[in-house]
């Protein structure tokens, strides 16, 4: 490449056109309130998806599709392979895990994100890193750059777990399991529907693996979700892990009673110690652990009558962390002192683990790539973690990644309240590009 691609940018306008479009149509999932309701294999969801593959078409991009139902725009490098090859050390970028650019033939960056939606959700989740992508794509194709990899914008399938958490993307890193489509969060009849429509299957889904040899890295641009850069002024936020999420259910187990006989200092409420444990899980990771987030979403009583002494509770516990060791030490921390809770109450305490994601740090070159883009854009910004879980994380251990963030107002997301300014988005856009063009160079 020339020194020309340091000028390139995105246009502003036809990004803005077709996120218009995307956001805005009823028949591709809007609802009228600036929000969408895209629940993957949805008939908005494929209408949405169908939308992509029509613009990718018209962009004369090479459209691609595999068997998890991922929706691709790629772009195949134009060095022939015996040019394509460099030693780690020549290109400048080399990880201990792999180098973007040590391949007998061009390997593929990724960028992107995912179209599907929650119920009711906003606008801006996922589809922005879609357009983004697709964007830079139709700016790097206009512009005539030879470039070292193929650089392929996807739409990853059912990032958001409505069937199966981080669908597309497990599947393509070869992490997706038979035992995990058989019992799906979302239900295996739904799922099954689901796939029938989109015209998949289970075959299909365990055999869209791609190899680590084939892929140079993978890049999103998302909204924050969150209120740290608003907070901070910052135009972007450079990712650098994504947290770790840890679920159990807690059964506290007392002894049903009648609740007009039975005197308060005989009871064995199971409602008492639930209720400790969530009050005392807060404090905790306030007071000694400020960096992680704890939430209690769920408490299911029984027999749950008003006459009657609850004598079981289910609570669904979730905790976050962004470190690993502070993650098992806030393990440690809550189940222990549920033990405490049921035991200070005369409770028995039963615990069901319902999974386990390790934190997932992001790539440091691609994090530097980054902000050397930012820097080139005179855009400020800062390092943070993410809260919430993304694509990125089921690709982490095939290939180098990276996130970057773009403010939202008032920290909004998951509603149709959700809002970046579109200024942000096109700051977003513009360092995509740029960090892709760096690690292709």
């Amino acid at each position: 490449m020339t020194d020309t691609w340091h000028d390139l940018r995105v246009n502003s306008d036809r990004m803005l056109a077709a996120f218009n479009e995307l956001a805005h149509s009823h028949r591709l999932g809007a609802t009228g309130d600036g929000g969408v309701n895209r629940p993957t294999f949805s008939e908005v969801h494929l209408a949405a998806r169908k939308w992509f593959r029509e613009q990718i078409e018209k962009a004369e991009l090479e459209f691609r599709a595999d068997g998890a139902g991922n929706y691709s725009a790629f772009l195949a490098s134009s060095v022939i392979a015996s040019e394509a090859k460099q030693s780690p050390n020549e290109s400048g970028i080399a990880s201990s895990q792999q180098s973007l650019l040590a391949m007998t033939q061009p390997q593929t960056l990724l960028i992107g994100s995912h179209l599907d939606s929650v119920p009711n959700g906003g606008r801006f989740d996922g589809a922005l890193g879609v357009m983004a992508a697709f964007e830079v794509l139709r700016t790097i194709k206009e512009a005539g750059l030879k470039l070292r990899l193929n650089v392929e914008a996807i739409d990853f399938t059912d990032e958001e777990g409505m069937l199966v958490g981080l669908l597309g993307s497990a599947a393509l890193a070869g992490h997706l399991r038979h035992e995990i489509l058989q019992n799906p969060r979302g239900g295996r009849e739904s799922l099954v529907e689901g796939m029938k429509r989109a015209g998949l299957s289970d075959e299909s889904m365990l055999g869209a693996a791609r190899s680590k040899d084939s892929l140079a890295g993978y890049l999103e641009l998302h909204i924050e979700q969150g209120k740290r850069l608003e907070r901070a002024g910052m135009d972007i936020g450079i990712v650098s892990a994504i947290v770790g999420i840890w679920s159990y259910r807690l059964s506290f187990i007392g002894r049903a009673d009648h609740a007009g006989t039975t005197v308060m200092d005989d009871r064995l409420d199971a409602s008492l110690g639930a209720s400790a444990f969530s009050l005392a899980a807060r404090e905790i990771v306030m007071n000694d652990f400020p960096d992680c987030v704890v939430n209690i979403g769920r408490m299911d009583f029984s027999p749950g009558a008003f006459n009657i002494v609850p004598a079981r509770v289910y609570v669904s516990l979730e905790f976050r962390s962004p470190d690993e060791e502070e993650f098992r030490q806030l393990d440690r921390t809550l189940l222990e002192c549920a033990k405490q809770e049921a035991l200070r109450f005369g409770l028995e305490l039963r615990v069901e683990s319902l999974g386990k994601h390790s934190p997932t740090l992001m790539s440091e070159n691609v994090q530097r790539a980054f902000a050397d883009a930012c820097d080139g854009l005179r855009l400020t910004h800062i390092s943070l973690s993410s809260g919430a879980g993304h694509d990125a994380q089921s690709l982490a251990d095939i290939c180098p990644v990276g996130m970057i963030f773009v403010p939202s107002v008032d920290g909004a997301s998951h509603s149709p309240r959700e809002f970046t300014a579109w200024e942000d988005c096109v700051n977003g856009a513009n360092v995509l590009l740029q960090a892709a063009l760096r690690l292709a160079e």
